[in-house]
């Protein structure tokens, strides 16, 4: 699918694309510079509730949030 960069450097996503992928208004798109390919990926509200059940009991929940907070405590 194609699409028209605006002036501004905007850029509307296809609705089938925003159908497909669940992108709402205040949904938030990274954008990753490969060579000459420029990926967008669409991020997951909630990154936590996204993850749970995909990783191995190495990457449990409880483990995210425990290395989180020593990561905010070794900033303070």
């Amino acid at each position: 699918m194609k699409a028209k960069v605006t002036a501004r450097g905007q850029v509307s996503i296809p609705a089938k694309i925003r159908k497909r992928f669940n992108i709402e208004p205040e949904s938030k798109i990274e954008w990753i510079v490969e060579g000459g390919v420029i990926k967008v990926i669409p991020l997951p509200k909630d990154p936590v509730s996204a993850f749970r059940g995909r990783g191995s009991r190495r990457f449990s929940t409880e483990r995210l949030i425990e290395e989180r907070r020593a990561e905010t405590q070794d900033e303070n």
